[in-house]
């Protein structure tokens, strides 16, 4: 892909628990509109490394910077203002099943508006209309009004997409968004996120279990072990095997 300025950098990232050292010296650096997937096994660091570019997590030591921002540094109103610039799409979706499929989306506007808001109408037209071209450009238009928990999980993850457009992200953090899925639904989603990311310039940064998928997937991929960046490739230059070294003998017996 084309040369694009940087967006994500770490460098010598460590995140300390206790004994636990999730984090190991981790440096990398992911350009404007890179598809980029994180592999490993659970416990491997992935999901912590994504918590630390929007600061749901502080480091022990390092620097983190995102759209130009000084991430740990940042506070209040400045730490609101990142967050609205990066969406992201969780593991288990985050709706609320009581609520309709157009509320859950227009939820992911609520950092733009002042106030609570309480049912489909006290938001403003322009974005009831934005919500439900979201949910077309995800495959649910007539299922605004259904009950999110009426949905099947990979349609819940659809909505939890459109959600995460409604911020007009600049980046979009998902952290296994298909780990709950069946395989054919997980596609599904998987390609939608890609074809998305590619029509607004999104840079992607997911975490996957799934080697294959991850493979076919992403423009790069980088491994994580016991913390630490263990590789780092392009996706078209992928090798199976040193793939396989992050999971180690579990790798080698897949």
């Amino acid at each position: 892909m084309p040369e694009s300025h940087a967006v994500v950098e770490i460098n010598d990232l460590v995140k300390q628990y206790g004994d636990l050292r999730a984090l190991d010296g981790v440096s990398l650096t992911v350009g404007e509109g890179e598809i980029v997937v994180l592999l490993g096994l659970s416990g491997s660091g992935k999901s912590t490394l994504l918590r630390h570019i929007d600061q749901l997590d502080l480091p022990t030591s390092g620097s983190i910077r995102v759209l130009g921002e000084n991430v740990p540094a940042l506070r209040g109103r400045a730490l609101r203002r990142l967050r609205s610039r990066i969406g992201v799409v969780f593991q288990q979706f985050e709706l609320v099943g009581s609520l309709s499929v157009l509320e859950n989306v227009l939820s992911g506007a609520l950092s733009t508006l002042a106030g609570p808001r309480l049912g489909v109408w006290s938001y403003p037209t322009s974005l009831r209309t934005t919500a439900l071209g979201h949910l077309e450009r995800v495959g649910l238009a007539g299922r605004e009004y259904q009950r999110a928990d009426t949905l099947s999980g990979g349609q819940q993850q659809r909505v939890a997409i459109a959600r995460a457009l409604m911020q007009s992200p600049e980046i979009l953090l998902a952290d296994e968004p298909v780990a709950s899925l069946d395989p054919e639904s997980s596609r599904q989603v998987m390609d939608l996120i890609r074809e998305i990311g590619r029509e607004r310039g999104l840079t992607v940064v997911c975490s996957l279990h799934q080697i294959e998928l991850a493979a076919s997937w992403g423009d790069r991929l980088i491994g994580l072990q016991s913390g630490r960046v263990v590789l780092d490739t392009p996706a078209a230059a992928v090798d199976r095997e040193a793939v396989m070294r992050i999971y180690g003998p579990v790798g080698a017996a897949l």
